[in-house]
């Protein structure tokens, strides 16, 4: 299971590298496109405002970022040899909740008293 665990999750660490950089790659360029301009985009009925799109690749990278520190975290415990163990109550994450969800740290009962 280590094996296939470990490639599921490098797998999704390149899928979170690229979510990272395309939105990374977006606030840049937004950030080019409107540097130098005084336009009011807050009060153009006709588009998108920056500061709403911003907020929106903002929270696109701040999520990708998330993503590659699951993974990331996930593979430590691959190493470690606690991948699959619940955090909480040591007891196994069952083989299907790490199908769905490759990088959890706990197992449903746990998180569902965690709120996670």
């Amino acid at each position: 299971m280590t094996a296939d665990a470990r490639d599921r999750l490098q797998e999704l660490r390149s899928e979170a590298q690229a979510q990272v950089a395309t939105a990374d790659e977006a606030l840049r360029a937004l950030l080019h496109d409107r540097e130098g301009s005084h336009d009011d985009d807050e009060h153009d009925p006709e588009g998108v405002t920056l500061s709403s799109e911003w907020s929106r690749l903002a929270g696109l990278a701040d999520a990708a970022a998330a993503k590659l520190q699951q993974v990331d975290d996930a593979l430590a415990r691959v190493d470690a040899g606690t991948y699959g163990v619940c955090a909480s109550c040591g007891r196994p994450i069952p083989a299907r909740r790490l199908e769905v969800r490759p990088f959890a740290e706990h197992c449903v009962a746990c998180a569902e008293r965690l709120g996670r």
